[in-house]
């Protein structure tokens, strides 16, 4: 027992040397372009928006995992997102939809700027859809836009802003 109480204080003191120091992570702020807010009576309302947090949650959350661009503000706008199967509002509009065995192209545009802790404003561009349907893998609705917000998070990680 004795041990024990001699190691604790030992053990609590390497838990903080090992510990990374706290960061300021990244704001990460999103909206839909035009475009897409005019598409959303086609792909429905919920879905839009369910991909706007899913890409701020993507983006911080390799951010915060990577420790990258720590105290920056990252402003970006989904200008367009194309599913892969069909969306909820899809298949209640055109009924003969399967939501299992109808697919397409799907992917994303996402346009913005980071303006890093030093004050410096970096344009943001990345897109990519699949181009054709042997390129679609996944059977998630949105696997291929999913793919996109993975990519340009990672890109953003390595100070890479513009798709290359």
């Amino acid at each position: 027992m004795t041990r024990l109480a001699i190691l604790a204080p030992f053990a609590a003191g390497l838990a903080l040397l090992a510990s990374p120091a706290l960061a300021d992570p990244a704001s990460v702020n999103i909206t839909l372009g035009p475009d897409l807010i005019e598409r959303a009576d086609e792909l429905g309302q919920r879905e839009i928006e369910e991909q706007a947090r899913r890409l701020a949650e993507v983006v911080r959350q390799t951010l915060t995992r990577r420790g990258s661009l720590d105290g920056a503000e990252i402003n970006l706008t989904l200008a367009d997102v194309r599913p892969n199967r069909p969306t909820m509002q899809q298949m209640a509009d055109t009924p003969g939809l399967d939501g299992f065995r109808s697919i397409s192209t799907g992917g994303a545009t996402i346009t913005g700027h980071v303006t890093t802790a030093d004050g410096l404003v970096h344009p943001v561009q990345y897109d990519w859809y699949s181009s054709n349907l042997a390129d679609v893998r996944g059977f998630t609705t949105w696997q291929d836009a999913d793919r996109v917000y993975r990519r340009l998070a990672d890109n953003l990680a390595e100070g890479r802003y513009q798709k290359r």
